[in-house]
């Protein structure tokens, strides 16, 4: 998106602006790799509507436009404490999707987790960012985000009591990003000229295909998680991926944490060796009640 690209030397350089194409490059790859890997193996059958499928991929499609749409109405800290808090929306999304029951300690470590997070990404930036006030119309497109977002892993994690593979559902959500992605691109007239600019500049096809691919990869992991783990276990990754992309960089780069951000770190490995021992006590309980023999009643 900001790279210039140039088809000679004499002719001055373009940018590609239209980043809804470069979502249908990944999705349609994403589909292909999906309709291949289903074709090639043997997936299990599955009695789910195809239109089912829709509802992921619209509600996905609805957060991505409210998430960047947000971001024009709200202030830098308001967005931290949104993206690190989604644990908790996802928690309560997956009782009214699913119906699904959490721990007391559950909920409490969301809230740990989303605490530390918060204060580990707000004391770790420092770069200036031009917007600075909250504005009520923000925080109203900002808790649309969230709701979809959080309908869009539940609704997925619901769909896998149909007792699909996860490359099935890959495919099916795909399909109907595609064409979403593929209506609006033709009806504004922006599909052919992305792809005029493609065939001008051998250089972006490739970068292209280079995230899509990527992409691609990527939703494998997701798909596989949310079948295996659920919508909440996936939330906390993707909410902890910020944490450690930051630490991370502050490794390579040499960059200081704060003690408000080491502390925030503290507060969030707390929160996981929480989650780990409270599950392993419920397992073991589990196998407790399971070995103690059930009493016959003599009629």
């Amino acid at each position: 998106m900001t790279q210039t690209y140039t088809a000679t030397a004499t002719e001055p350089g373009e940018n590609f602006k239209d980043s809804q194409f470069l979502v249908f490059m990944n999705r349609i790859l994403a589909l292909t790799v999906a309709g291949m890997y289903c074709t090639l193996t043997k997936q299990p059958r599955h009695g789910v509507p195809m239109y089912k499928y829709s509802f992921a991929s619209l509600s996905n499609i609805l957060s991505s436009w409210c998430q960047y749409e947000a971001l024009k109405f709200i202030s830098f800290p308001t967005q931290v404490l949104a993206k690190a808090s989604k644990v908790i929306p996802v928690m309560l999304m997956g009782k009214i999707v699913s119906q699904k029951s959490y721990e007391y300690w559950e909920y409490f470590t969301a809230v740990l987790i989303s605490v530390g997070v918060s204060m580990f990404l707000l004391s770790s930036t420092t770069d200036k960012h031009p917007s600075t006030v909250t504005t009520f119309s923000g925080v109203i497109i900002l808790a649309g985000y969230i709701v979809f977002d959080s309908f869009t892993s539940n609704w997925q994690d619901n769909l896998f009591k149909y007792k699909m593979s996860s490359v099935q559902m890959m495919f099916g959500v795909n399909l109907f990003s595609c064409l979403f992605t593929m209506g609006s691109l033709l009806e504004q007239g922006a599909f052919l000229e992305s792809l005029k600019f493609m065939s001008r500049h051998s250089d972006f096809a490739f970068h292209a295909v280079l995230l899509s691919i990527c992409s691609a990869c990527g939703q494998l992991f997701i798909f596989y998680t949310i079948s295996q783990f659920g919508a909440a276990a996936f939330t906390i990754i993707m909410t902890l991926r910020q944490a450690f992309a930051i630490l991370l960089s502050c490794f390579i780069y040499s960059h200081t944490v704060t003690i408000v951000g080491g502390l925030g770190i503290a507060v969030v490995f707390l929160a996981l060796l929480l989650r780990v021992y409270a599950r392993s006590r419920m397992k073991k309980r589990s196998k407790k009640v399971a070995l103690i023999p059930k009493s016959v009643e003599v009629v």
